[in-house]
């Protein structure tokens, strides 16, 4: 009934406030579609915790490009993002409101606007998390803030070695073929 991969983002975007984590449980429930086919209402709720991630850390420039550009789907994905259970309206709003204020005020968070049921059943997975539903951002929390930098990278590093090399011996098998 619920797309968990959605329900873990809405975890970690209103209970721990870890928009770095939105961001990769998202990325991979989107790439679950194949290349093609790949549905852009992920990328708009990724791009605006990517938004909120670097809005919080002061990079002006690409929380205005994210908010931008998940403007830009937000407006084009309207059913599948009601079918999840948020209100397209009040999410545009919300997410232009950020970008209005950029830079004009401290940071603060978001809250989704989302449906009733959708709500309920984030807020019990929260509580089993040990989340709190809603907690402000803890600016002092380096982890958090600067996670993209603090975190151990080697599978991604690996990852991209080993896709390379698959690519590499694939143009070269081409080559031999062609």
């Amino acid at each position: 009934m619920y797309d968990e991969a959605f329900h873990e983002y809405l975890v970690y975007f209103h209970g721990f406030r870890d928009y770095f984590e939105c961001h990769e449980v998202l990325e991979e429930r989107w790439k679950q579609d194949p290349p093609g086919r790949r549905k852009p209402h992920w990328v708009a709720l990724i791009q605006i915790a990517v938004g909120l991630y670097h809005e919080r850390r002061g990079n002006e420039y690409g929380a205005r490009k994210m908010y931008k550009n998940a403007l830009r789907l937000i407006s084009i994905e309207h059913a599948p993002l009601q079918e999840l259970g948020l209100d397209p309206e009040k999410l545009s709003a919300l997410v232009q409101n950020h970008l209005d204020l950029l830079g004009k005020r401290p940071f603060f968070d978001m809250n989704l606007p989302l449906a009733p049921d959708v709500l309920q059943y984030a807020q019990a997975k929260c509580r089993e998390w040990g989340g709190v539903w809603g907690i402000d951002s803890d600016l002092t929390n380096i982890q958090l803030i600067e996670k993209h930098s603090t975190r151990d990278r080697s599978q991604v590093i690996s990852e991209r070695q080993r896709q390379l090399t698959l690519r590499d011996e694939q143009r070269k098998e081409n080559e031999t073929r062609g």
